[in-house]
């Protein structure tokens, strides 16, 4: 299991990019903090998650928007 922001998710083998779009975040709007060290926007795509990490997504919030597509 991976910890995202405080909850046990069954995200291991899957990339940040793609647990950030099936999760329904728009990855311009989010940072993303990996086992304490934030995470280059252009390594989403390449960083698996694996059993034991933990992330944190923080949103950027402006003017009333969400980080998530779908709020």
């Amino acid at each position: 299991m991976v910890k995202i922001n405080g909850a046990k998710q069954d995200a291991d083998g899957c990339t940040v990019a793609k647990w950030l779009a099936e999760a329904g975040y728009d990855s311009r709007a989010v940072a993303v903090e990996y086992n304490d060290v934030i995470l280059p926007k252009e390594d989403y795509g390449s960083t698996v998650l694996r059993n034991g990490d933990v992330v944190e997504i923080v949103c950027f919030m402006g003017g009333g928007c969400g980080c998530r597509k779908d709020g």
